[in-house]
């Protein structure tokens, strides 16, 4: 395979990609060309939510084509078209062969969240002093125990165990919150999300690990729970603050993630009509803030 890379301007970015696509590029990317420079930038959006913008101001585009004479022959029907202006070719170049499963997986090893609790890739082995494990593979809902907000959560859980309680993951992505809840005793799991394809991730996690979860869209959140968990993002969480306090029984646990440090202040104001949100642990710039109802 071979990889044909061109700087493009921001404005470029999204009709150089469809192009790329048209000419049968095997795939594209784009990444910022100032990234580890002053020049750098930030660019990210909430979930759900359409990207700030296409691209970077300098965006490196990198279209990967079976065979040099396809990459070449791209460049030429590239260059004429009015979209190229201010674009460059920085080159076209062999990509080596390999195992690409192999690869991948090999950048995804047994995470641990306590010194006996880990969560595990389906192709490892668990550590010999697990004694807890959650067997989960990355795909295409959030949370595999690799990113700060999750291990906060599921470190939570595993110092606090659910037992006999009745718990709400609300925005359960992968289910890995709702899975760690039942594996510590929870009596009844309920995991919404608003995208149908985490709602069947989670299902299906939750049956490979051996326990039973409710799974469903948002609505499938009934009553008042024991502990109510949503590891989510600071915006929609403000807005979702009626609606999951609604759900914490009295002398209930709320524990809420994907907060950045700088925005605990106005997690906390957002709730404080109803709940004292404090911070109960740090990780990595980001926060989990709890309350008891």
């Amino acid at each position: 395979m071979f990889e044909l890379q061109l700087l493009c301007p921001e404005e470029g970015v999204e009709a150089l990609g469809d192009a790329l696509e048209a000419l049968d590029a095997l795939s594209v990317s784009v990444e910022d060309a100032d990234a580890q420079t002053d020049a750098e930038q930030a660019l990210f959006g909430e979930p759900g939510l359409p990207p700030p913008k296409a691209g970077w101001q300098r965006s490196r585009v990198l279209a990967l084509f079976a065979t040099s004479e396809a990459a070449a022959d791209a460049v030429r029907l590239l260059q004429p078209q009015d979209f190229f202006a201010g674009c460059a070719v920085l080159g076209i170049a062999a990509v080596a062969d390999q195992d690409w499963v192999r690869l991948t997986q090999s950048q995804f090893a047994p995470v641990p969240i306590t010194d006996d609790f880990w969560i595990v890739p389906t192709w490892h082995e668990p550590p010999a002093q697990a004694r807890q494990v959650i067997r989960l593979d990355p795909g295409l809902a959030f949370g595999t125990g690799t990113h700060p907000t999750t291990r906060m959560c599921l470190r939570w859980i595993a110092t606090r165990p659910p037992a006999g309680q009745r718990v709400l993951d609300y925005g359960c992505g992968s289910g890995i919150l709702a899975i760690a809840a039942a594996r510590f005793g929870a009596a009844a799991v309920d995991a919404v999300d608003i995208d149908p394809a985490a709602v069947e991730a989670a299902q299906a996690n939750a049956t490979a690990n051996g326990v039973r979860i409710a799974t469903g869209l948002p609505e499938l959140a009934s009553g008042r729970y024991a502990t109510v968990l949503a590891n989510i993002l600071a915006t929609p969480l403000k807005v979702l603050a009626p609606l999951l306090c609604s759900h914490v029984a009295a002398g209930g646990s709320l524990v809420l993630a994907g907060i950045l440090e700088r925005q605990a202040g106005e997690l906390a104001e957002a709730y404080a009509p109803h709940a004292v949100l404090e911070v109960a642990d740090r990780e990595e710039g980001w926060v989990l803030m709890t309350a008891r109802c």
